[in-house]
């Protein structure tokens, strides 16, 4: 957002890509819905990911000879990452302490959001507690961000729980290798959202509100907030349910297609593009 606003004082075009995310919400997610909103106000390009980014620029007034409809960039990282993991055959050493095999089902948690803070974090951790015990099979890694607020809580809270690997923070290639090998997701993260559909994936999001909601109209996602009782409970359905898990195990791209970066630099060029085709799962 300072970036965008130092170019506008400057009379440099800006371009905003994930451009249109909103909840309209400006305490969810806390600071970049405001600050999303802000860099729309002064950018020259939007480069929206979806359908429904377009409706709410066109809606705050945005001209549409200014938006274009590319996909995100996340997809292009995500898809080239797993095309290097798996020319390398790599396995970070990160987490070679995983066991190995079908017997296990591994859960990869993020939470770090600044509106987590405090009790709703505790809650998500004692969720993850009382996950483990009664799922003898399920293994927990958590990568834990470094912000006090974060470390401190999660580390008071389950350094000493079976089966719960507290990492720190990993770099974005082992972080695409356990969203691959993941049996599912708990997150509040953001980009987690657009990047496990694309992996088929089920996401739990431990938030009250999403600026991605395609995921979770398409069925591969789903908004569970922070209490407790409720991130048990659709935990434990998709590990006991395998119907209810192969409803939204579903690969789907409503949010890229590996191109997005391309059509951008067409478009900057001045170049034809051709404009992102979401998918949705049959």
């Amino acid at each position: 957002m300072v970036s965008a606003l130092a170019a506008f004082y400057k009379k440099i075009l800006v371009g905003h890509v994930e451009a249109g995310l909103r909840t309209y919400d400006n305490d969810k997610p806390f600071p970049e819905e405001v600050n999303r909103r802000f860099i729309s106000v002064m950018a020259s390009y939007h480069f929206a990911p979806t359908h429904r980014a377009i409706t709410f620029l066109l809606a705050e007034g945005i001209p549409q000879k200014s938006i274009f409809l590319t996909g995100n960039t996340v997809i292009d990282a995500l898809l080239s990452t797993l095309n290097r993991i798996r020319e390398e055959n790599y396995a970070p050493k990160t987490v070679s302490f995983l066991p190995e095999g079908d017997r296990h089902k591994l859960i990869l948690v993020t939470a770090h959001r600044r509106e987590s803070f405090g009790k709703p974090l505790k809650e998500i951790c004692e969720a993850l507690k009382a996950i483990v015990k009664e799922h003898r099979d399920v293994h927990i890694i958590y990568p834990v961000h470094l912000n006090p607020n974060v470390s401190g809580t999660v580390y008071s809270l389950l350094s000493d729980q079976e089966r719960v690997h507290l990492t720190p923070p990993l770099n974005y290639k082992d972080l695409c290798y356990l969203m691959r090998r993941s049996y599912l997701i708990l997150t509040d993260s953001g980009g987690i959202q657009e990047e496990a559909p694309s992996l088929g994936k089920p996401v739990l999001v431990m938030r009250q509100t999403t600026e991605r909601p395609e995921a979770v109209e398409a069925g591969v996602a789903k908004l569970v907030g922070t209490d407790p009782e409720v991130i048990i409970n659709a935990t434990q359905t998709l590990l006991e349910d395998k119907i209810e898990y192969h409803k939204m195990a579903r690969q789907s791209n409503p949010f890229g297609d590996g191109k997005a970066a391309e059509r951008i630099v067409n478009i900057l060029l001045g170049r034809p593009y051709e404009a992102f085709k979401p998918e949705v799962p049959s």
